[in-house]
């Protein structure tokens, strides 16, 4: 019996993204699909839990480049196994570059209040 297939609106539909994101990680060398008769893009039924691991990394920070280091293990649960060496260096980086990103913005914040303080006299609040 031959594994069931899907086309990219319904890989979509399944894993909660967008066509546009599922060719973006298909550009990237993240998932693969095959042309039908049609030209039409088609997937394997393997396919969605692959995306999903992709968005479950994706959403924790890595990137796209980053997520590559995990195609061995994107076909299972990918929290379930050991970390290799590599992915654990690869989301140590991806961290202190996150940790970078956010002490620069706390001082550009710092900078901008201490501007109105000064500016206004007053102490300012964050409106959020």
């Amino acid at each position: 019996m031959a594994e069931p297939r899907m086309r990219i609106g319904e890989l979509a539909e399944a894993t909660g993204t967008t066509p546009r994101a599922l060719r973006h990680y298909e550009q990237a060398g993240l998932i693969t699909s095959e042309r039908a008769a049609n030209g039409y893009r088609v997937y394997d039924a393997g396919a969605a839990v692959r995306v999903r691991n992709v968005r479950r990394l994706l959403g924790v920070g890595l990137t796209l480049d980053d997520v590559r280091v995990f195609l061995p293990c994107l076909d299972g649960d990918v929290t379930a196994g050991p970390a290799s060496e590599e992915a654990l260096r690869v989301a140590a980086g991806r961290l202190a570059v996150l940790d970078a990103r956010i002490a620069a913005q706390v001082a550009v914040r710092d900078r901008l209040a201490a501007a109105l303080r000064q500016a206004t006299g007053a102490q300012v609040r964050p409106v959020a």
